[in-house]
């Protein structure tokens, strides 16, 4: 078996859920891959793309395929951090203050135009992203497991935006986009929807408990030393190049080491190839790389500096693929 077969490939307990999931989304396999990628190694997407490309429906249809508890958090210019997290509200019966939960505390959440919102309160994020955790009024609060968010953002070219900070887009395992579909498959949206919207239908084939034991299989999955040093050398050239600014962090090598690990399992193996690693890294690093100044005045763009890096290290020849 190549290893671009290997890389395609589906594990047999992830595919009731991908076909499931592609009752709804029409021919975007690699976004599910990603998304499921994401979810199994305890991290979170942010999709950038235009409106009405279906980035809802993907949220929608992950949650109700795996079983999970859905919050969705509309981000608008007004909303307060308050309004994200939650807020204590006086019981004049009970004379306390008892904890109103915000729609963050959901096992999926979909963060819906995170980029409209002030930076204040995408910050109401950064602790729930990173530690599974909210603050409020002095007291913390457990969010449930798992804990999945999918964030969506306009291009930041659209009016009335406000772009991420560096530390919040850190927390993000993932970001893609979803493009426009095909000729075949808006036709094929067009057929599915003719009658009715499939998400109305859609049931769970999966469960928050299966979730957690795939990620627990999914950490386990081997990294050959070759294939680690391969990862590391890709992260460490984006800190060297000269139109570089800033470069990829530890965390993003974290990041893309547990990706590995995911995709491998989804795909599955249970060792990694570096397929797997060529395959990761522009989603886990373009918006972790910041260009120098001369580079973006160049029209130098951050996706294909990255492509550029990945191709100049060299590919480790591991034998066996490491496996065992």
């Amino acid at each position: 078996m190549s290893q671009q077969t290997e890389l395609n490939a589906w594990n047999s307990e992830i595919i009731p859920v991908v076909q499931n999931i592609s009752k709804v989304i029409v021919g975007k396999e690699d976004v599910v891959r990603l998304v499921l990628v994401a979810l199994l190694a305890g991290g979170h997407c942010l999709i950038e793309d235009v409106p009405g490309v279906g980035k809802t429906m993907l949220v929608r249809a992950t949650a109700r395929s795996l079983g999970c508890e859905f919050g969705r958090i509309q981000f608008t210019p007004d909303l307060l951090p308050s309004d994200v997290t939650g807020v204590s509200v006086y019981n004049q019966k009970s004379q306390e203050f008892r904890f109103r939960p915000g729609p963050i505390f959901g096992q999926v959440v979909l963060a819906d135009e995170i980029n409209r919102t002030s930076p204040k309160t995408q910050s109401a994020l950064l602790e729930a992203l990173e530690e599974r955790n909210v603050s409020a009024d002095g007291e913390t609060y457990r969010l449930p497991t798992p804990f999945f968010v999918l964030a969506t953002e306009n291009p930041i070219e659209f009016e009335g935006t406000f772009p991420l900070p560096e530390a919040q887009l850190d927390r993000f395992l993932l970001k893609f986009t979803m493009g426009y579909p095909s000729v075949a498959e808006e036709l094929g949206i067009l057929e599915r929807q003719e009658s009715g919207h499939p998400i109305e239908s859609l049931g769970a084939v999966s469960s928050p408990e299966q979730i957690l034991d795939w990620r627990k299989r999914a950490a386990q999955v081997h990294v050959d030393d070759a294939v680690r040093g391969y990862l590391v050398n890709i992260v460490q050239a984006t800190r060297t190049h000269q139109s570089v600014y800033l470069g990829a962090s530890p965390r993003a090598s974290l990041a893309l080491f547990k990706a590995s690990q995911a995709l491998a399992f989804v795909s599955g193996r249970s060792y990694v190839i570096p397929d797997d690693i060529r395959y990761l890294a522009p989603y886990v690093l373009q918006h972790r790389v910041l260009l120098s100044a001369d580079a973006r005045l160049s029209g130098l763009d951050v996706s294909q500096l990255v492509s550029e890096l990945v191709a100049s290290v060299a590919v480790p020849m591991v034998q066996g693929a490491g496996r065992r």
